[in-house]
This record gives structure tokens, C-alpha cells and sequence, in this order.
């Protein structure tokens, strides 16, 4: 056991191994009876793979580099492929990421596009394939751009050719929906094929404001007819949508203040909590219905489990297993179901639960203990107490090296965490950049603050028109209650965050003095500009609830943008900004940096190439990482070893 001052412990999980481990399998599904799934492959580009698992438990990845596995609808995309098999091999579809076409792909041959290219504005982009191979047709979200600007485009259900027809012929394309919704979620056709069902909604509400759930009729030639709103509305957020197997309907709605299940309008199980969450991503499932009648769901207050719901009773019964937050992908097979989860020990793993016997069990990406586990944070649920006696959750992580202590009673410091959306939440699970700080004596807390989800709609609400106060508020008392408390030292307390998280950064060190430094990632810093054509369609009205009307309190947005208010900011800075980024542009940073020169404030600036919005090469990872520390470092006075020094200029 060595004592050395808290910064400076030597650790195993060094910047390399932080950024080899980001990313986490997403979309699992079923192709006949073997899981699939997408998988992150930080070292070739940040690209995401298709990876197969076969009958006899071996993972294939199926497309090499560059195919990249993806889809950019909505700019956060969503459910990039589906597949099925005919005649005893898998037929897939997915939707390629340089070129935003959709491919059809049978093992052993080359992928085969299916649809055209358009060069109008960010041209044609399709997501959430389903195949329906008796019609010879993929049912998609289409987006597609009729002009230049980013939100010159048009949201419809179509339907794509799966021989080939289309490719050169946009006309071949058959919509199935007219374009009266700005945005909509792929169909989910009844057993009986005579009926569709499918999400809806228009600015300037976000899908966790309300949706509409639209029932429409399914005519024998394939069209939609009768097309008219179930249920939902602009204070109603339905999550997802979908048939059991009996032709009833089901459907996630939040018109109790939680997102319960619900069944032809009947509350099946009414708790509590939440049985969906914010649809950022298309296609994204906490529930899914099994042969048995029975449903599979993700659903939990704050953290997630995985159970089965019985409809007649009520009754959930969660699955068994070490994980303690499961993703919301869900798909079954027959009684099968496969997800994707992790906890504080263990990195997000595909998870199989077999609904008969209750076994549940990783069946790919399989976490693998990279360092001894001893290094790994021991994190502590905490709830705080904010201003007016609100309640704060978080997570807090403890510095934590098993061959090293801090001498004497110095206390360590610590960097807040401010997660991103602003409507999302941090989960508590294992994440190597948490523990490349805390292995090297530097706390961090996750705070879920006020505006986050998993504590229903009420906690949710928090953050209308108080976007850039209540999330800084709640952020600064947890930081001041760790230091009142003698957990954290008062004088090195940082900030760090990115995309809604890097506002909260830049926000809170212009409106207070309570950190001594912060790490700003691909932020919103002016309200004015993002909220009047700098950002993608999906989120360009999203400030009309996080901050206000701005035709009605143009004030508001000026009074608030740390753009604005450069000469407040005092504390050193490290801002990372995509070249690439489109839902939060470099000339957002570029206005902010010109409104700091000349005030002797000590920052960097590094700008990625090839990077959007987050980040997804290893060496982008390993520079941030490692420009984060040296940070610190020169804020904390803290010596850490090995890391190249962050030259900040004035």
C-alpha cells in the first residue's frame, strides 16, 4: 500500500483501455433462432458492426470495415437493420452510415443496395427496417430532405422494394403514411395483417411531451387506410406501441405521470415507475410481447431490470442475474428473449432470458475484466437535497485504488458529471472513463438532476422553461453537500459534460463560483443561434419547453447562454468540439471563444476531424481523456503520472 496524494495514484486503466471499452452492443434482435446485434469498433474508426451469434455460441462480426452499421434519421438515428430467414438462410437489411442506403445482406454474398441516393440536402435516410418478405418489401421510416437547410425535410412510412427496384427509381418507393406529422415510428402491423399502429408527433412538442398513437387499417394491396388518433395527445407521451399475440393492443403511456403499460386502455400493471422512457433513438423497445401471452418488459425506478409481466394478474417477475440496468432493446423469439445489460461490475453484455426455465444468461459481448476488478469504482446511490427541499438523485464514486491511500487528512477532489439530452439520466454501471479518474484518487458525481428521467413525469418536468437553473442549481448542491459533508475538497471541485451536459458545464461556471475548473463537451452555448436554425430538425424547437417561447421571452435566451455572459466565466477550461457536428455545431464554440479572448482566462480548444456529435475513434478518446487530466492537474495541483501536459492559452 503506497500513500500518495489523491491525483497521482498509478493505475492500470490507462487512457487506451478507457476508450478500447466505450461503446455498448445496441439493437438485439432474432434472425430464425440466433441473436444479433450491433457492436461498437472504436479502433476502425468508430464504425458499428453486425455480429451474429451462431447455433454453436460463436460471434461473428459480419460486415468488415467500412461498413458502418447505422442510421442518422432524426440525426440520433435508431433501429439500423431487421432480419429474417428464407428458405433457410438469413436474409438482413440495414441501413449503411456513409451513404445513409439501405442494403439487403445474406451471408457469404457482398451487400446489395436497395435504395436510391438523392443529393438534396442530407438526401434519403431510412430506419427501423421490418422486412415482409410474403409483400417483397422492407416497411421503413423514411426521411428525406427537400431542401438545403437542416430542416427543410419530411418524415413518412414507406415501404422499399427487396429486388433491387428501387435503387435508380425514387418512384419505386411506395409511401404508405402522407407527411402531415413531422415525425413518425415505424408500423407494427396486428397478427391477423389487418391492422397498423404506429407513433406521431409535431413541433414544438418532444416525443416525452406527447405523442399520438395512430391505429390505421392494412388493405389488401399493402396501403394504409383510415388512418385516425387512438389515443395520446400533447400531454400524453405514448413510448412504444405494439400487438399480443391475442390482437389486443399494448402500448406504454405516461398519462398517469409514469409510463405504465397499457392494454386496449387498460392499465396492466399501475406502479410508480417506468415501463418506457424518452425516445431519442427510433425503434428503441421496453417491452415486447411473448407467445405465451406473457410480456417481457425493462422497467424500474431510476435503474432498470428485466421482468416478465403477466397480464391477467399484474405480476412481474424480474429476471435473475448480476445486472442492474438493462437498455431499452428488447426482442423475443418464441419464449426467448434478448436484451442488452450491465452493472456497476460488469460492462453492457447481450442477455438472453429463457422465459421457461427463468435462466437468464450472457450470450454475446461478454464482459471481460480488462484490469484486476479491485480497480473498479464502488459507487454509493445517493439522494441530496436541493434548493426548496427538492430531491437530487445521483451516483457518487469515491476515489478508489486498492494499493493507495492519500496521507494525512487532505480531502479529495471531485468532478460532477452532468449527463446529456437534457431529458436522459447517467445509469450506474461500470464505465472505464469513471474509473481512469477514480483509480487515480479523483471522485466523481453522477448527478441525475432535475429534468432527468426513470422518476416519472413530475421529476421530468422540472426543467421546463428552467433549463441552464435547475440543472445548474441541483449540480452545484450536490457538489457543496459533498464538500459540507467532508467527502469532497471545497477548493478542487470540477465540472464536466457533453451536448446538453457541456451547457450545464458552461453554464455553471458562468453563474457560479463553486468549481475550479471544467471540461465542456460538444455544447450548447447559445441558446438564440441553436434555437433559430443552428441545430438538426428534431431538437429545433426543443427550447420552446426547456427554456420558453422565444418569440415571447427573447430575454430569457440571452440572459441565460454562457456566450452571452463570457466576461462571468473566471475558472480554466478545456472545450472538445466534433469538426463534424451538426446537432451542436463548431460555430457555437468559435462565437464563444471569440467573447473569451483578450480575458486572460486560462482554456484549450481542440477540434476533431471526422468526429460529430460525441465521440467515437479511440485516438479522438485517448486525447480527450488524457487533455481532461492534465486539466485537473493543473487546477488541482495534483501530479499524475505519464500524461502529456494540456497547454492552455490565455
Amino acid at each position: 500500500m503506497q500513500r500518495l496524494p489523491y491525483g497521482s495514484w498509478p493505475s492500470p486503466i490507462d487512457a487506451a483501455l478507457a476508450a478500447a471499452h466505450d461503446g455498448r452492443p445496441e439493437y438485439a434482435g432474432f434472425v430464425g433462432d440466433e441473436a444479433w446485434w450491433t457492436e461498437p469498433r472504436p479502433a476502425e474508426g468508430g464504425r458499428r458492426t453486425l455480429v451474429r451469434r451462431s447455433a454453436d455460441g460463436r460471434e461473428e462480426s459480419l460486415l468488415p470495415a467500412p461498413w458502418d452499421v447505422r442510421s442518422r434519421v432524426i440525426e440520433y438515428g435508431g433501429q439500423p437493420w431487421a432480419g429474417t430467414v428464407v428458405d433457410g438462410r438469413p436474409l438482413v437489411v440495414f441501413v449503411n452510415f456513409a451513404d445513409q442506403r439501405l442494403y439487403r445482406y445474406e451471408p457469404g454474398g457482398d451487400p446489395r443496395p436497395l435504395t436510391p441516393v438523392s443529393l438534396v440536402g442530407g438526401g434519403l435516410r431510412w430506419v427501423e427496417p421490418q422486412l415482409r418478405v410474403d409483400r417483397g418489401e422492407v416497411w421503413c421510416v423514411l426521411e428525406e430532405f427537400t431542401g438545403d437547410g437542416p430542416t427543410d425535410v419530411r418524415r413518412v412510412l414507406a415501404a422499399v422494394p427487396l429486388d433491387g427496384s428501387a435503387v435508380q427509381d425514387r418512384d419505386a418507393v411506395r409511401e404508405l403514411t402522407d407527411d402531415r406529422h413531422r415525425f413518425v415510428t415505424g408500423p407494427r402491423i396486428s397478427p391477423d395483417g389487418r391492422s397498423a399502429v404506429w407513433l406521431a408527433w409535431d413541433h414544438p412538442r418532444m416525443p416525452w411531451d406527447g405523442t399520438e398513437l395512430v391505429l390505421a387499417g392494412v388493405a389488401e394491396d399493402g396501403t394504409l387506410t383510415g388512418a385516425r388518433t387512438l389515443v395520446g395527445g400533447p400531454d400524453e407521451s405514448i413510448a412504444q406501441a405494439d400487438w399480443a399475440r391475442d390482437g389486443s393492443l399494448l402500448y406504454a403511456s405516461d398519462r398517469s405521470g409514469w409510463w405504465n403499460l397499457y392494454r386496449d386502455g387498460v392499465p396492466l400493471c399501475p406502479r410508480e415507475e417506468e415501463f418506457g422512457g424518452p425516445l431519442w433513438k427510433l425503434g428503441q423497445r421496453w417491452f415486447a410481447p411473448l407467445d405465451s401471452g406473457l410480456v417481457a418488459v425493462v422497467h424500474g425506478r431510476g435503474a432498470t431490470a428485466l421482468g416478465v409481466l403477466d397480464p391477467e394478474t399484474g405480476e412481474v417477475v424480474d429476471a435473475a442475474g448480476p445486472w442492474t440496468e438493462f437498455a431499452s432493446t428488447l426482442a423475443v423469439h418464441g419464449e426467448r428473449v434478448v436484451t442488452v445489460g450491465a452493472s456497476p461490475r460488469s460492462a453492457y453484455e447481450v442477455v438472453e432470458l429463457d422465459t421457461r426455465a427463468g435462466r437468464a444468461r450472457v450470450v454475446g459481448a461478454e464482459h471481460e475484466d480488462a484490469v484486476d476488478p479491485a480497480y473498479y469504482p464502488e459507487p454509493q446511490i445517493r439522494t441530496f437535497t436541493g434548493p426548496a427541499g427538492r430531491d437530487i438523485h445521483a451516483h457518487i464514486y469515491p476515489p478508489h485504488n486498492p494499493r493507495c491511500v492519500s496521507p494525512g487528512d487532505a480531502l479529495p477532489p471531485y468532478v460532477v458529471w452532468a449527463h446529456g439530452g437534457p431529458t436522459s439520466r447517467a445509469p450506474l454501471v461500470l464505465d472505464l472513463e469513471i474509473a481512469y479518474f477514480t483509480s487515480r484518487g479523483i471522485g466523481v458525481a453522477e448527478v441525475n438532476y432535475g429534468g432527468s428521467t426513470g422518476h416519472g413525469r413530475e421529476y421530468r418536468n422540472r426543467l421546463r422553461e428552467q433549463w441552464g437553473v435547475v440543472d445548474v442549481e441541483d449540480c452545484a448542491a450536490v457538489a457543496l453537500a459533498l464538500a459540507d459533508e467532508g467527502t469532497a475538497d471545497r477548493e478542487r471541485l470540477a465540472i464536466r459534460g457533453g451536448s446538453a451536459g457541456g451547457w450545464t458545464t458552461a453554464a455553471s461556471l458562468a453563474a457560479t463560483d463553486v468549481y475550479a475548473c471544467g471540461t465542456i463537451l460538444y455544447p450548447v452555448l447559445d441558446l438564440a443561434g441553436w434555437g433559430s436554425g443552428e441545430t438538426h430538425d428534431f431538437e429545433s424547437q426543443y427550447l420552446e419547453t426547456l427554456v420558453g417561447p422565444l418569440a415571447e421571452v427573447p430575454g430569457r435566451y440571452a440572459e441565460r447562454s454562457p456566450a452571452e455572459h463570457a466576461d462571468r466565466i473566471t475558472a480554466p477550461f478545456l472545450l472538445l468540439q466534433g469538426v463534424d457536428d451538426v446537432i451542436c455545431p463548431p460555430a457555437q464554440c468559435e462565437r464563444f471563444l471569440a467573447r473569451m479572448e483578450g480575458r486572460q482566462v486560462p482554456h484549450a480548444y481542440i477540434a476533431f476531424e471526422g468526429e460529430g456529435h460525441g465521440f467515437r475513434r479511440a485516438e479522438t478518446m485517448i486525447r480527450v481523456l488524457e487533455s481532461e487530466l492534465s486539466l485537473y492537474a493543473q487546477a488541482f495541483g495534483l501530479n499524475p503520472r505519464g500524461i502529456p501536459t494540456l497547454e492552455l492559452t490565455k
